[in-house]
This record gives C-alpha cells, structure tokens and sequence, in this order.
C-alpha cells in the first residue's frame, strides 16, 4: 500500500496504524486487531464516525441497523448523524418483545442474532453496520433479519475489513464500505 496521496488516506492510514494488534487473542494462532485504542481518542472515534457517515449523509437512510456489541459503538451515533433511528441486532433473550432470529455459522459452532419484529417498516431506506467484517457470516443474518421486516437494505459499512476471509464474497448484491482493510 504506498503512500497516501490524499487528505481522506492520510486520515485512514493514521486510524489503521493507530489500531493494536494483539496475538494469539482470543486463541492462539489469531491475530486480534483491538479498536479501544481508537475509541479511547476523542479525534480518531470522531474522524471514524464521519468517515462512517459521509457516503450516507443525503442517502434518506430511516434506520441504522447494528450489531451487538461493537456494531452499537458507531451504529448509535451513526443514526443520530443520519437522523435516523437506531435498530439494535442482539443476542438472543436480550430483546423484551417478539423476535425474529437468524443462526450462522462460525469457525468453531453456530450463533444466533435476534431483532424486534416492529423494528423495521417494509420499505425504509436501512443501512447496517457493524465493526469488522470477517467471513461474512455474522452480517448475512442481520440482512437476513432486516430483509425479514421489509428494510431495503441501501449498504452495509464497517470499520475494519479482513480482505483475506472474503466475507464481502458472501454480501456482493450490496453497498459495501469499510475504513481500512487488513
């Protein structure tokens, strides 16, 4: 990757190099690439959250879908940038009226996503968020959920991307944007 050319890639390149890496986490062999450090600096979480936003700000997006629990950190003040509202994807027995759910495979067993079934009305302009994207897995069944109550999902964005797991693969009929790849 050489060297940034523009303000825009100057900025992202400064947001990745400030990203720590952490080996064997959570298990050995993985290389886990921890975001606190951006989070805990007021300039870089503001620099990701309207980089985030910019490709959406006149996009007429009603919803901003996110998932538990890191997807919330920037899919919450997304929303309130967009002036949308904010649709929380948990974990199941975490939402208090009736549900749809939505199971996917991981490396090692399988995970289930829940949303409201009111969250969402047929038709309203979605935007789904998450902090990585990996093998896919995890954001195919929140556009499942969403696709479920009717959403039009307009793009799919994330902080981090691992290239090398090819979830984009699993997601290519939409809009997908993420700040910086590995």
């Amino acid at each position: 990757m050489g060297a940034a050319r523009t303000p825009r890639e100057r900025r992202l390149n400064e947001l990745k190099s400030a990203i720590r890496e952490i080996p064997d986490f959570p298990k050995k062999g993985i290389l886990f690439y921890d975001i606190t450090t951006l989070l805990k600096d007021p300039k870089a979480f503001s620099a990701i959250l309207e980089e985030l936003a910019s490709p959406y700000k006149d996009a007429g997006i009603q919803k901003v879908a996110a998932v538990e629990a890191r997807g919330f950190i920037f899919g919450a003040p997304l929303a309130h940038q967009l002036g949308a509202g904010f649709v929380p994807i948990r974990k199941p027995g975490k939402l208090p009226a009736d549900v749809y759910e939505s199971t996917y495979s991981l490396e090692y067993g399988n995970s289930t996503i829940a949303v409201h079934q009111d969250a969402i009305t047929k038709g309203e302009r979605v935007l789904l968020v998450d902090d990585l994207l990996a093998t896919g897995g995890t954001m195919e069944a929140a556009v499942d959920l969403v696709k479920r109550l009717g959403g039009k999902i307009f793009g799919l964005a994330f902080l981090v991307e691992l290239t090398d797991l090819k979830g984009r693969d699993k997601l290519k009929e939409y809009d997908i944007r993420s700040l910086i790849q590995y």
